[in-house]
């Protein structure tokens, strides 16, 4: 089976798209000031020249202090604060993030064009701005995960995997074809690589096995379907298990509970 791949407007493999899909966010707007504002993971500072920087933690949420990069710096002022939640399959892709992003958006014209909008939503609030906020923000988060990728921002982990052009399109082919039977061999083959060379710069780059992040990568999508209410044998079949007993001991195995009692939960 050829694995559909997605492409982006300039016909280059997509390789955040498939993710993205699959992630959750989720945006509460805090008062600059007010008692809300410790607790945001999201903030834009201007400084007395008028330059902004967007600050990102992505793993910390509702905490009671905040790190030093989310506080202002000297001459500095908060614009916005908000607290980004992320859940989701995907979030594995946020997982592959710095602790902390900082951006002095003089750097990133094409991030300043979507943060100009949202300071406005903020800073001016109209009708239908908390909506239009928080889709802003839904749109922030895409250009800063594309700009951790193409920056290099990680060491290792799915995002360092993605900046690599071979190793890219084996993750790809995992994520659009969750059900292909994936072997060592076809994977290396789409990455065109060879079996050694793929699986040493696979472990290397993600930090996981090709089979092992497969692996893993089925168990999420499977228990995200299962919240969302498939039935068992569905997603077993989707998620490319031989059967529904073996999708069940997989699952079991890795969560502690059968696929059943997931779904059941659900409904």
């Amino acid at each position: 089976m050829a694995v559909p791949y997605r492409t982006s407007f300039n016909g280059k493999l997509d390789r955040l798209s498939s993710l993205i899909d699959r992630l959750r966010v989720q945006v509460s707007n805090a008062l600059v000031g007010g008692s809300e504002e410790q607790s945001a993971n999201f903030k834009i500072f201007v400084s007395k020249d008028r330059s902004l920087r967007l600050v990102f933690s992505p793993l910390v949420e509702n905490e009671p202090c905040e790190p030093a990069e989310l506080t202002a710096r000297a001459g500095e002022t908060p614009l916005v604060a908000a607290n980004i939640a992320i859940s989701g399959v995907g979030k594995q892709l946020i997982n592959a993030l710095p602790d902390i992003i900082s951006v002095p958006l003089s750097e990133e014209p094409y991030l300043t064009a979507v943060v100009m909008p949202l300071i406005e939503e903020a800073t001016l609030p109209r009708c239908g701005g908390q909506a239009a906020f928080e889709r802003l923000c839904e749109v922030v988060v895409i250009r800063l995960l594309r700009h951790a990728m193409e920056q290099g921002k990680a060491d290792t982990g799915l995002l360092n995997g993605l900046a690599h052009p071979r190793i890219a399109s084996a993750l790809v082919a995992i994520h659009e074809a969750p059900g292909e039977g994936w072997t060592l061999e076809k994977l290396a083959e789409t990455a065109g690589m060879s079996r050694t060379q793929f699986a040493v710069t696979f472990k290397e780059l993600v930090g996981a096995t090709p089979m092992g992040y497969l692996a893993t990568w089925r168990l999420d999508i499977a228990r995200a379907e299962l919240e969302a209410g498939r039935q068992v044998k569905s997603v077993a079949n989707m998620c490319g298990f031989a059967s529904p007993a073996a999708f069940s001991r997989a699952f079991s195995r890795r969560f502690g509970y059968p696929p059943k009692q997931r779904r059941s939960q659900a409904a």
